[in-house]
């Protein structure tokens, strides 16, 4: 699926929005999949994506975060954490096949089926770009490898650029600070 046109889809989002694959034409799109509102990991992940949502948009680049959960329960998550990106509902897990993430899971020593958490980085073109699967919850938006670059040093490496020519300092929320992008 990598540098591969990715299949179109149409699916219902927070604030009573649909996502159309083929309106996001002419961005970059980061589609981050997660198993469930409101629980520590899910929440913190999607706190991270927020609080580098500036940077992101910067990029040329919209945040999509998708789960099984209700479009109800993904607008309280979102209210509650003042998420400024839509959430997408996937109770019919159509995405969650499409990006294949749907994985024999074990909780307490009983298996089941659910989401495992992955990112998929979606080009201006609408070409599958970059994926990281089995993803760790822990600094995730700002640390996964591209090469030798974090996800957000890829992005901002692209916008810086293209847009400011020049290098910008950010401080991550982690605690490493002083890293030129």
């Amino acid at each position: 699926m990598l540098n591969q046109p990715v299949k179109h889809f149409s699916a219902a989002a927070t604030s009573a929005t649909t996502v159309d694959l083929a309106a996001l034409a002419g961005k970059q799109v980061v589609l981050y999949f997660y198993p469930k509102d409101n629980t520590p990991g899910c929440t913190t992940e999607s706190q991270d994506f927020r609080d580098l949502h500036e940077q992101f948009t910067a990029a040329n680049t919209l945040i999509f975060g998708i789960s099984r959960d209700s479009l109800r329960v993904h607008e309280n998550f979102k209210a509650k954490h003042g998420f400024p990106f839509e959430l997408i509902s996937d109770a019919e897990e159509a995405l969650c096949q499409q990006f294949d993430v749907i994985k024999l899971k074990k909780l307490y020593g009983k298996e089941h089926l659910g989401i495992e958490r992955s990112t998929f980085l979606i080009d201006q073109a609408g070409v599958l770009r970059h994926e990281w699967r089995k993803v760790k919850v822990a600094g995730h938006a700002f640390t996964q490898p591209i090469g030798e670059h974090c996800l957000l040093k890829g992005f901002m490496q692209q916008a810086v650029a293209r847009q400011f020519g020049k290098r910008m300092k950010i401080t991550l929320r982690s605690g490493i600070s002083g890293q030129h992008f």
